[in-house]
């Protein structure tokens, strides 16, 4: 360890020695030994050190929440300033001209929290457009720096970028001490677009993102590849698609060339956003539901609809571990359900988007639907989520979609 360091210093437990060593960024208030002196302000920065002082890394303080510091170095000679943030970006955006194919780039995760260094902070990008969700106080503090510079790496590169939009409208803001909000960041000397919505292509297919009001950032951009396993098995069945939201995975499955596909959600905006990208792709073989899935599928059992292909992508039906029960019953009773409406050999994509949901859990529930509704499951492919969102090692909360392709037998 550096010997002359300016930070104030938490001492940590073993417990939490062994967490950070493996590669955890997190440090809980339970778990730390010794506080400095001096309270240091919130969201700045402080070092930690193992139970015999051996320096574990520096990371952001957070005095209001569990979690009261975020690593963002494990290296005592880095500096904090504009150029650190700088190189930061620069190797995220890098990553991902290595992962994603050319035209993905243009709609694609920017920065994944935790994942790429950056604790609390999402960015995505929707064409000409940033939009930045940010979850803790210490990137909160850190965005007069961050987010020009985010904006100034991307166009060196050649991209267009128009503006930043902030999507800070997360309940979870509450627990760093931040209040809620949405609007447009203030890039120094510069207008923002008036428009809160722009237009993505995914996989050849368009779509309008409104990202003022659509969930999360305005669109979900972690499915992309999973959408296109789904297109290639499409051609000439006829599609299911539950939990259909603006319609990605019905649109994916129509333009890969399915003889008829059913767009279902309980949500009735979703429906006018999934018909508005039909329109926009020019797909003529959909038509739209405004239902619950969990009333829709038992409807259909009964009245013998014959879609030979499901798909079941719901919202995490679990944010927290003491809702896990609850969570896995009811993807049990939408698998189910699936399972017993499809003939034998037809095919079935199911997902989950909660970590707490984890893979062990979700396989086990499987099982128990497939032996319930007396199916056998045939497994074409096992994916998670696209690696402009990607998994780190030692972080189980970036491991968080789960996604299945079976045929039915």
């Amino acid at each position: 360890m550096k010997s002359e360091r300016s930070y104030p210093i938490y001492k940590v437990n073993k417990k939490a020695e062994a967490s950070l060593v493996g590669g955890h960024p997190w440090v809980y208030e339970n778990d730390i030994l010794e506080f400095p002196e001096t309270e240091p302000e919130n969201g700045t920065l402080a070092d930690v050190v193992s139970p015999k002082g051996a320096y574990l890394g520096t990371g952001f303080v957070s005095l209001k929440s569990k979690i009261r510091v975020r690593l963002i170095s494990r290296n005592a000679n880095d500096t904090f300033d504009a150029s650190f943030w700088r190189r930061r970006v620069e190797y995220a955006w890098a990553y991902r001209k290595t992962v994603l194919e050319p035209a993905d780039l243009s709609a694609c995760r920017v920065v994944f929290g935790e994942a790429d260094q950056f604790p609390g902070l999402t960015v995505d990008r929707f064409n000409n457009i940033l939009v930045t969700q940010t979850l803790s106080v210490g990137m909160e503090k850190l965005k007069p720096v961050l987010f020009p510079l985010l904006a100034e790496v991307l166009r060196a590169d050649g991209q267009t970028i128009d503006g930043i939009y902030e999507r800070n409208d997360e309940a979870l803001r509450a627990k760093e001490g931040l209040e809620q909000s949405k609007g447009w960041f203030e890039l120094p000397g510069e207008n923002h677009p008036v428009s809160t919505q722009t237009e993505i292509c995914e996989n050849g297919v368009y779509y309008h993102v409104d990202f003022e009001n659509g969930q999360k950032t305005g669109f979900f951009l972690d499915q992309k590849y999973n959408r296109r396993a789904v297109a290639r098995l499409a051609a000439g069945h006829t599609v299911l698609d539950c939990f259909t939201h603006t319609g990605s995975f019905a649109l994916n499955a129509a333009s890969g060339g399915a003889a008829r596909v059913t767009a279902a959600d309980i949500s009735a905006d979703a429906i006018a956003m999934a018909q508005r990208n039909a329109e926009r792709n020019g797909l003529t073989n959909m038509d739209f539901l405004c239902e619950d899935t969990f009333e829709l599928l038992p409807r259909l059992e009964k009245e013998g609809h014959p879609y030979d292909f499901i798909i079941l992508d719901p919202p995490a039906f679990t944010k927290a571990r003491r809702t896990v029960e609850n969570a896995m019953r009811g993807y049990k009773e939408i698998n189910y359900r699936a399972m017993k409406l499809l003939p034998r050999g037809g095919y079935l994509a199911t997902a989950s988007c909660s970590h707490f949901a984890t893979e062990e859990l979700f396989i086990r529930m499987l099982h128990s639907a497939a032996k319930d509704a007396h199916r056998q499951l045939r497994q074409i492919e096992v994916r998670q989520q696209a690696p402009d969102h990607p998994i780190l090692w030692g972080v189980p909360e970036t491991n968080y979609l789960k996604f299945f392709l079976f045929q039915v037998i």
